[in-house]
C-alpha cells in the first residue's frame, strides 16, 4: 500500500497566520501518523507579491510550530512542467481563450445575484467565431483561459464531510490563466500533486466547490480516480463567530511569538479546536500521539485569543528555568536565577512578565505605607532578622510580630506585603523577602523608596 503524500502550499506574500497554521498542522500530523511523506511547496508563482523574506519567515514558522518537511519545492522553478501542461489541454481544447473584461464579468456577475443565481460562466467564448476573435484582439484585448469542465456528477468521499457530490451544471469553467499570463493556483497545484505523487489534501471548507473542478483537472491530467483524498475541515472563526481576517497582523505567527505566547500554547489551541478532546497545551509529539482526523466535528470551531492566553498561563506556570532562562535574559534579566524564576512564575502569563518582579527586587520601589500602618513597620524593621535570609525566615518573622503586636491575617501581611514591594498581590513573600534582601526590606519598612 503506498504510504501517503501530504503537502502545505503557502503563497510567501505575508507572514503565516493561524489559520493557515491551522491546515499546516493537520496535514503533518496525518503524514507523520500515517508513516509518509510531508511537502513544503510554496507557490511563489506571482513575480510581483511574492517575497523571499516571506519564505524566510514561514519556515522559520513552521519549526518554531515544531514542523519539519521532508522535501521543499518552488512553483516559480517549475514553469516549463506548467507550460507542457498547458500546451496539452490547449491542443485538447480543454483550455479555451476567453475576452470578458473584468467589467463585463462583474456586469454579468450582478445580474445572476439579481436574479438570486450564483454565477456560472455561460461559455459564451466557445461561441466566438474566428472574426469576432480577430475583432476582440485588434482592440487589443488579450484573454484569460478558462478549463473546460466535463458535464456531469463529480463526488468524492472527504474525510471530514463524507459523500459530497456536485453537478458541474452548477459550477464555473475555472480561470487558470490570467490575462497577462501568470498562473491562478490550481493548474500549478494539480500539475505539483500529480508529479510529486500527493495522496491526501487536508485544507479549509472553503475550497470544497473548487475540489470539483481540480479533480477533473487532475483526471484530464492524467491521474487516476480515487488517487487523490481530500478532507475539508471547517475554518476558524473568532470568538463572536465571525470570519478571521487573514489580514489581522496580531494573528500572525510572529505577531504571537513577539507577544511572548509559547508555541505548546498555540499547538494546543489548533490541533485541540473542532475535536472531541479538551484542550491543553501540547507540543506535536505530544499532539501527534493521539491523533485522529475522525476526532474532529463538523462545526466552527472559535479562536478565541483569551483561551490562547489562558493556555500560555498554564505553559508558563509550569515552565523549567531551563526552558526560562534564555527567555529570561532576552526580556533583560540575564542574571535571573532558579529561585527567582520559581517564585515569579505563578503570576505571569508570558515570561516578560518576570520583569515587573525583577525591578520590585532590583529597582527603586516607593513603598506603600498607610498611615495607621507606620508605627507597625517601624517595629516589623526593628524586628527583622539581621545578615543573609532564607526560606524560613518570613515565617519566623511574622511570627513574632504577631506575637508582638496582636496582629493576624490580612491586618498584619497586607502592610509588609505593600510596603516591601508595593503592591497588595503577587508572589510569595517567603521567598521575595530573600530576594529583596534584609537591608532593602528594612529601608523600605522605614518608607525610603530603594
Amino acid at each position: 500500500m503506498t504510504k501517503p503524500v501530504l503537502r502545505f502550499a503557502p503563497s510567501p506574500t505575508g507572514l503565516l497566520h493561524v489559520g493557515n497554521a491551522r491546515v499546516a498542522l493537520m496535514n503533518w500530523l496525518y503524514a507523520r501518523k500515517s508513516g509518509g511523506k510531508f511537502i513544503l511547496r510554496f507557490d511563489d508563482t506571482d513575480p510581483v507579491r511574492s517575497k523571499d523574506e516571506y519564505v524566510d519567515a514561514i519556515r522559520e514558522d513552521l519549526t518554531w510550530l515544531g514542523i519539519d518537511w521532508d522535501q521543499e519545492e518552488r512553483q516559480s522553478l517549475r514553469q516549463d512542467k506548467y507550460d507542457a501542461a498547458i500546451d496539452d489541454l490547449k491542443k485538447r481544447e480543454l483550455l479555451y481563450p476567453c475576452y470578458e473584461t473584468e467589467g463585463e464579468l462583474n456586469w454579468k456577475r450582478k445580474a445572476a445575484r439579481q436574479r438570486h443565481q450564483p454565477f456560472i460562466y455561460d461559455r459564451k467564448a466557445l461561441t466566438l467565431s474566428d472574426e469576432e476573435i480577430a475583432a476582440l484582439e485588434a482592440e487589443g484585448r488579450k484573454p484569460h483561459w478558462r478549463f473546460l469542465l466535463t458535464d456531469g456528477m463529480v463526488e468524492w468521499d472527504d474525510l471530514t464531510r463524507g459523500i459530497c457530490s456536485f453537478d458541474t451544471e452548477h459550477v464555473s469553467d475555472p480561470v487558470l490563466i490570467r490575462e497577462d499570463g501568470s498562473l491562478l493556483y490550481m493548474l500549478g497545484s494539480v500539475v505539483d500533486d500529480l508529479e510529486m505523487g500527493v495522496t491526501h489534501i487536508i485544507r479549509g471548507e472553503d475550497h470544497v466547490t473548487n475540489t470539483v473542478s481540480q479533480i477533473l483537472l487532475y483526471l484530464a491530467l492524467g491521474g487516476k480516480p480515487g488517487a487523490l483524498e481530500f478532507a475539508h475541515m471547517p475554518l476558524l472563526a473568532g470568538p463572536g463567530g465571525s470570519q478571521l481576517s487573514k489580514r489581522l497582523g496580531s494573528l500572525s505567527l510572529r505577531e504571537l511569538r513577539n507577544d511572548g505566547f509559547e508555541v505548546e500554547a498555540l499547538v494546543g489551541l489548533l490541533t485541540g479546536l473542532g475535536a472531541s478532546d479538551k484542550i491543553e497545551p501540547a507540543n506535536l509529539s505530544q499532539v501527534l500521539e493521539k491523533f485522529d482526523l475522525d476526532h474532529y466535528g463538523r462545526s466552527t470551531p472559535k479562536f478565541d485569543p483569551a483561551e490562547l492566553a489562558s493556555l500560555n498561563e498554564k505553559v508558563i506556570h509550569e515552565m523549567s528555568f531551563e526552558a526560562a532562562k534564555p527567555k529570561l535574559e532576552a526580556a533583560g534579566m540575564a542574571d535571573a536565577d532558579e529561585m527567582f524564576w520559581n517564585a515569579v512564575r505563578g503570576n505571569c502569563w508570558r515570561v516578560a512578565e518576570a520583569l515587573e518582579w525583577w525591578d520590585v527586587i532590583h529597582k527603586n520601589v516607593i513603598p506603600e505605607i498607610d498611615a495607621e500602618d507606620a508605627e507597625f513597620l517601624k517595629k516589623a524593621a526593628e524586628m527583622l532578622p539581621e545578615g543573609e535570609l532564607d526560606g524560613t525566615s518570613w515565617k519566623t518573622w511574622t511570627t513574632a510580630l504577631k506575637d508582638e503586636t496582636g496582629r493576624k491575617g490580612k491586618q498584619l501581611f497586607m502592610p509588609l506585603r505593600k510596603a516591601l514591594t508595593a503592591r497588595e498581590h503577587g508572589p510569595e513573600m517567603s521567598t521575595m523577602l530573600v530576594l529583596i534582601g534584609s537591608e532593602k526590606a528594612r529601608d523600605r519598612l522605614c518608607g525610603k523608596a530603594v
